[in-house]
């Protein structure tokens, strides 16, 4: 009976998305770069929703206008580990099966986007993007192994909401999540930051902007998500079947001058990815929920100048990362976090073509002092060049310092696939190198 009650609120809804547009409109089919670039960027604005909601009050999405964009990033790299198949650097995942000893050169295409976003009217409006990125995906095999050259829905969600009139909006669908800062000054390469806290899941999203206020709040499905994402759903399921998670946020903005403001706030994720037992296997069921908190700020001075960090951290240990067979048994059960902390300078930022020099530092802490998969570190210079607000050449120089794999981090049972006692993890390799490549949207 108490499903009936939602019928009132959905006449609501439909009698608020009946906005002033004329319907005489023709729909449009059209292209737009920058627009499409916000949306695709898969490094430095991960906060998708909010792009698109920002779209519309700047009306770079009209009603009954559907947006077509496609985003290619191309890449050659050298990278270099002082350890046989132990490369740190999560922007591809070479393996003893692509990669010979303790080397690795390529010239590849490290991932392309094909997207999709209109508005009904002023009220209702989608967005959904396609992903081809064999170099990142978990699929077996090499890079030209057929399970990774799959092509998936990456994001898609419906969003209702219009800022210009009502500081509420809403979406549901397949979203990142709003936890902390999990973006990047980088041109290519996300912070470990992302690689261990943020989220893509499945949920519903409800937000408030008005007053320098950013609130959100997402209901997530729980079990194993796409990424960072994990509660339990049953005693031996791992299949995301109840609304059993949430992320919620809330960010405050100082503002100053037309384009300087200082942000800072804090979130908080009620099932983080870090609650499996041993050994830990990424999409096992959870055994415990185990929240994370987050505090972040940044500074933006001018168009030019960009300062942000972040620190984040789990409220519990990961029961996986005690491992019970000696000798790695010494080793205590730890809780996880991660430290963000990188500066952007923008040299003529009005031009058609910008420069922008970049250095970020970001890790991963998984376990005890001294255990092989205590911290993972990635520290990142980069240049690029960016043209029309939609295109980039880049050049980044990288370097790791310890391989902590999320797979068997502290280990496995016997003989699948490590013998008892035995860690892929290995505080002491250390990796570096260099990428070029384009990131091209149309």
């Amino acid at each position: 009976m108490k499903y009936f009650l939602l019928i009132p609120c959905l006449f609501a809804l439909t009698a608020i998305a009946q906005d002033s547009i004329p319907q005489k409109n023709k729909p449009s089919l059209t292209i737009n770069p920058a627009f499409s670039h916000q949306m695709m960027e898969p490094v430095q604005n991960l906060r998708k929703v909010n792009c698109f909601l920002k779209g519309k009050q700047e009306k770079s999405i009209v009603s009954r206008q559907l947006i077509i964009g496609a985003s290619l990033i191309a890449i050659g790299d050298y990278q270099r580990s002082n350890i046989d198949s132990k490369f740190g650097y999560l922007m591809r995942h070479p393996t003893s099966s692509n990669q010979i000893g303790n080397e690795v050169t390529e010239a590849v295409v490290h991932s392309f986007q094909l997207s999709f976003s209109g508005a009904v009217n002023n009220w209702l409006g989608a967005y959904a993007e396609m992903l081809y990125n064999p170099e990142q995906s978990f699929g077996a095999g090499t890079i030209t192994d057929l399970n990774r050259n799959q092509i998936q829905l990456r994001k898609a969600f419906v969003v209702f909401g219009n800022l210009d009139d009502f500081p509420v909006y809403g979406a549901i669908g397949k979203m990142d999540t709003p936890f902390g800062q999990t973006g990047s000054v980088n041109p290519f390469t996300n912070t470990t930051m992302w690689h261990a806290f943020g989220g893509l899941a499945y949920g519903a999203q409800i937000g408030f902007q008005k007053w320098n206020i950013d609130a959100s709040f997402m209901a997530v499905q729980g079990g194993a998500q796409f990424r960072a994402l994990n509660t339990p759903v049953g005693d031996t399921t791992n299949v995301p079947s109840q609304v059993n998670n949430f992320v919620a946020d809330i960010n405050y903005s100082l503002n100053w001058g037309d384009h300087s403001k200082f942000i800072f706030g804090g979130s908080y994720m009620h099932g983080s990815v870090y609650s499996h037992a041993f050994p830990v296997n990424h999409f096992d069921p959870a055994v415990i929920i185990n929240p994370a908190w987050t505090n972040y700020a940044r500074l933006e001075l001018g168009k030019s100048w960009i300062l942000k960090g972040g620190y984040a951290k789990t409220l519990y240990e990961w029961p996986g990362t005690h491992n019970p067979t000696p000798p790695l048994n010494i080793y205590p059960a730890a809780k996880v976090s991660s430290l963000d902390a990188g500066i952007r300078y923008l040299l003529k930022p009005d031009n058609k073509v910008a420069y922008a020099f970049s250095g970020e530092f970001s890790n991963f802490r998984a376990g005890a002092n001294g255990s092989p998969w205590e911290r993972q570190n990635q520290i990142i210079l980069g240049f690029s060049a960016e043209f029309e607000k939609s295109s980039r050449l880049f050049m980044e120089v990288f370097r790791t310092d310890g391989f902590v794999p999320l797979n068997w981090l502290s280990g496995s049972e016997p003989f699948a696939p490590f013998p008892p006692g035995v860690t892929p993890s290995e505080r002491d390799a250390f990796s570096h190198g260099i990428v070029i490549g384009a990131l091209i949207t149309l």
